[in-house]
């Protein structure tokens, strides 16, 4: 078994959307129904920002600026002061959805994935950002999940979490835009839990989190399952490379959906994780708003 440790003991309703910064070697990620965004390095302590709003994605600017998906779209958020400004909305006028899943394109183009708060079939969508233009990829989601990228940016990821399916795309390099239509990359119908966040590693190797299944599987590039890490949680909800040399994987989790005896059950649901065992990872990109 890989060994997992606790990376941070504090309880998250719905621990979401990790991404680390290798420049100030620290990881931030969501407890998304409850608006916070967390901050941790991977030596320090943790620092919890109320954001007043859903949040789920972050991805960096430059030194001084990240951008935040939240319920009512992107917004530029001062590292400095915490200041959030609205750069780009996304279904701003609609108070039945919110963001989820959102993962940057190695060409700096962020696609961005929505749902409704209550998990109403259909109501998401994922949405492209590139250089301040916005375009709806993918409509008719019902849990946008699993965005990702392959390091040369040739190939898409996603899924609607209540098909079952992961969906594989051919992808424009330059631009981060799919090109093609979406392929079954893998079938996760038959198999204990649900598709929820990944990564793809420098080998092509995607690593997926299973809601529902206690476990964090890695598949290769044709789709086949390579590895299965056992969690201690139910509900693993997202993965991150992280480290100086991006070589291991943190993981969020999540208690929602959970009466009190089955949270007795999984004490340890909403905290986050870390996986020792090697990965060859990556960095993210950095996104581009114009």
């Amino acid at each position: 078994m890989s060994e997992v440790s606790v990376f941070s003991d504090h309880i998250c309703q719905l621990g979401e959307g990790p991404s680390y910064d290798p420049a100030t070697d620290t990881l931030f990620w969501f407890d998304i129904v409850n608006g916070q965004l967390l901050e941790k390095p991977l030596t320090g302590a943790l620092k919890i920002h109320e954001l007043g709003q859903m949040a789920s994605a972050i991805a960096i600017i430059d030194d001084q600026r990240q951008l935040i998906a939240t319920e009512t779209g992107l917004h530029v958020r001062d590292v400095a002061t915490g200041k959030m400004t609205l750069h780009t909305p996304i279904e701003a006028d609609n108070p039945v959805t919110r963001s989820n899943d959102s993962r940057v394109h190695p060409c700096g183009a962020f696609w961005v994935g929505t749902m409704a708060k209550d998990e109403a079939k259909g109501a998401g969508s994922i949405y492209w950002f590139f250089k301040g233009k916005l375009r709806t990829l993918y409509t008719g989601i019902t849990v946008s999940n699993s965005i990702c990228f392959s390091e040369d940016g040739t190939i898409a990821y996603y899924t609607d979490t209540a098909t079952g399916l992961l969906m594989r795309t051919a992808c424009d390099p330059a631009t981060g835009l799919p090109v093609g239509e979406p392929k079954v990359f893998v079938d996760h119908r038959s198999s204990k839990g649900y598709v929820d966040g990944s990564v793809v590693d420098r080998d092509g190797v995607l690593w997926n989190a299973v809601w529902g299944g206690k476990a964090v599987k890695a598949y290769s590039p044709n789709g086949t399952l390579l590895r299965e890490i056992p969690m201690p949680v139910t509900q693993a909800s997202c993965p991150a490379f992280v480290g100086a040399k991006a070589d291991r994987l943190a993981v969020t989790s999540a208690w929602k959906g959970k009466d009190e005896k089955q949270r007795q059950l999984d004490p340890q649901a909403g905290m986050t994780f870390l996986i020792d065992s090697p990965v060859n990872g990556r960095f993210e990109p950095r996104v581009l708003i114009a």
